[in-house]
């Protein structure tokens, strides 16, 4: 079982009671927040009820890499480092664990202070467009691999 990487664009205003919920369940307060969450039939189903305000794909483990090592956040908003992961984990860097963790060997759990957000800066060059889809020229939406090369230029 891989993960997905899940970035909301749009934000709250006039949002579905049920998509409210949903993005909640989700962690998704804000606009270019980002989790990373299993790809299984009850994630896939929220983020179908959510898909007109968040864009998902598969995360490589080299951008999950990058992600831990630039966003990812402790309580008390301290940086994630690989002295931190050695001594909470068996893995001795962040890039053994960002691979196990593509693989579905181990989940975040493994680092209890370790936050489900990464709070991202807007793209570099910008969105195509916040109101439409992928496939129509648009940010929102399934886009698989793709979602690699837009969390770089959100990180």
């Amino acid at each position: 079982m891989g993960k997905l990487a899940v970035i909301r664009i749009r934000s709250g205003i006039n949002v579905r009671e049920t998509t409210k919920k949903t993005l909640n369940l989700l962690h998704l307060t804000r606009a270019n927040h980002c989790v990373v969450v299993d790809d299984d039939s009850s994630t896939m189903g929220m983020l179908q009820v959510a898909k007109d305000y968040i864009t998902w794909g598969e995360i490589k483990p080299e951008t999950l890499e990058h992600l831990l090592r630039k966003r990812g956040r402790l309580h008390g908003n301290k940086r994630l480092t690989d002295d931190f992961v050695k001594s909470q984990t068996k893995f001795s860097t962040i890039k053994e664990l960002a691979a196990a963790t593509c693989t579905g060997d181990v989940g975040f759990e493994v680092i209890p202070s370790l936050k489900k957000i990464f709070r991202l800066r807007p793209p570099r060059k910008g969105y195509k467009s916040t109101k439409r889809p992928v496939n129509d020229f648009g940010d929102l939406g399934y886009r698989g691999e793709q979602i690699n090369e837009l969390i770089m230029r959100m990180a």
